[in-house]
């Protein structure tokens, strides 16, 4: 029990700004099962935009609560996955083989592609989430990143990691995820669709694992699989997936 939730605890430090005991580092060994618990990252993340939605939302504007929400799963995860979103946009728009791409994409340095791509992915989900009802506005983000992240778990599942390098700390979570492990994330990811108490909107994961099998090809033909980068995308575009299906169901349901 204490070494599984050293494991759960590796996968919280490896994604958040959440304090962890002293005694949790990052071990290769427990980052590599940590996968499992990506999905459940995504639900804490998720419920702590959630509540800061709901507790501001009594106070200021729908908008505002939900740039306040922004903020606070932004700065809960450190912009780890915008971050690797904002990598690839400059990686695949600024290079045109596998070296540079992956050169580009390793730069600390944000380039053009990289901010046009943040700024319009974070407009696009503060607008989408603008449309959802009131109501259903937390449980809607809690799902969005929970499912988002096991669409990103099932990529490092089905492409390989091509980094040559090992000074990636994402190398040893991207290298060995095994089917019980993506099992065990898809619970974690497709539990909080259950809270909409609507079935059709279990409909909405086909769209996101689309959007993941586009990306996925993209990154196979160009970089030979992915990189944790290449995760964060797929992540990023998968929760804007997620939010445009909703409001898309939300017609018919």
């Amino acid at each position: 029990m204490k070494k599984e939730l050293q494991i759960f605890l590796t996968a919280i430090m490896f994604f958040t700004r959440i304090p962890c005991p002293k005694w949790v580092d990052h071990n290769p060994e427990y980052l590599s099962k940590s996968a499992k618990y990506f999905s459940l990252v995504g639900i804490i993340v998720g419920s702590i935009g959630a509540l800061v939605f709901y507790g501001f939302s009594f106070i200021f504007s729908t908008e505002i609560a939900l740039l306040l929400s922004m903020v606070a799963t932004i700065y809960t995860t450190g912009a780890f996955h915008e971050d690797g979103f904002a990598d690839v946009c400059d990686g695949f728009g600024g290079g045109w083989t596998k070296e540079k791409i992956l050169l580009i994409m390793k730069d600390s340095r944000l380039g053009t592609y990289g901010v046009s791509g943040l700024i319009l992915i974070l407009a696009i989900k503060f607008s989408i989430l603008r449309e959802v009802s009131l109501h259903f506005i937390p449980i809607t983000i809690i799902a969005g990143h929970s499912l988002s992240r096991f669409i990103a778990t099932s990529l490092i599942y089905t492409h390989p990691y091509v980094r040559d390098t090992d000074d990636s700390k994402a190398k040893p979570a991207a290298k060995s995820i095994t089917i019980n492990m993506l099992l065990i994330s898809s619970v974690f990811g497709l539990a909080p669709l259950l809270f909409f108490n609507k079935p059709l909107i279990f409909i909405a994961i086909i769209p996101c694992y689309l959007a993941k099998a586009y990306l996925g090809r993209k990154f196979k033909k160009w970089l030979g699989g992915q990189t944790g980068d290449c995760a964060g995308a797929v992540q990023q575009l998968c929760e804007v997936v997620f939010y445009l299906s909703v409001i898309t169901l939300w017609k018919f349901i």
